[in-house]
């Protein structure tokens, strides 16, 4: 048996366990697969544990940047209070349509606010706009901007928030700093600066499973 296949054994069996399918998420996945969106959405295990995160940090309010079809939204969403408020940032208009769709399905249209555009101009709307201070980010976008959406997960934050920047390891690239590639630079600027940030304190965590090899980075905001 191969790894690989190994992985996706291991991976079905937890999420059969753990976090099996209900009819909003399966119908979320049915929709983005329709659409023809970048089969790129967290695992349910994934999503699973954003919802555990978002549930011990007893986050009020989200921040997702990079929505696609809203099926991380709806595993964060869920863990929100009644009176909670998620905000997703999504790039493509199409994308947000399809996610908005899932998102009404799960009942949930009335926690979330799916915003449209580069997340790099939404974000200074954003700021505007004098949220109170995001318990949880969730940064899965465009991943050679991941320094800069750090930096304003960091100005939306504060002390006790917590930021998830997925897809660091870029299947193990991440630690040639020689690669090119502006995933593989934005990956390692963000970690970098999760080390040395005076306000950061964090960790990044290596993955396998049906989506191949990656890992996640997870950093507190300090005082």
């Amino acid at each position: 048996m191969s790894d690989s296949q190994l992985w996706d054994d291991v991976d079905a069996y937890f999420t059969a366990q753990l976090s099996p399918a209900d009819d909003a998420l399966e119908a979320a996945l049915r929709e983005s697969n329709a659409a023809g969106l970048p089969p790129v959405n967290v695992t349910a295990t994934q999503g699973k544990l954003l919802q555990l995160l978002a549930q011990i940090q007893g986050a009020r309010t989200i921040l997702e940047i990079g929505t696609l079809g809203g099926y991380s939204t709806i595993w964060l969403a869920r863990a929100l209070p009644a009176d909670g408020r998620l905000v997703t940032l999504e790039y493509s208009a199409r994308h947000a349509e399809v996610a908005t769709r899932s998102i009404a399905r799960a009942g949930l249209d009335a926690l979330v606010d799916v915003r449209v555009g580069p997340a790099l101009e939404s974000l200074p709307k954003l700021a505007d706009d004098n949220p109170s201070p995001f318990d949880l980010v969730f940064i899965d976008a465009d991943k050679g901007n991941n320094p800069h959406y750090l930096e304003w997960a960091l100005r939306l934050t504060s002390t006790g928030s917590l930021i998830v920047v997925d897809n660091v390891v870029r299947g193990g690239r991440v630690a040639d700093a020689g690669d090119a590639g502006d995933d593989v630079r934005g990956s390692r600027a963000a970690i970098e600066m999760i080390g040395s940030h005076p306000r950061l304190s964090g960790t990044a965590i290596q993955t396998v499973g049906s989506k191949g090899y990656d890992g996640f980075a997870l950093a507190r905001v300090l005082e």
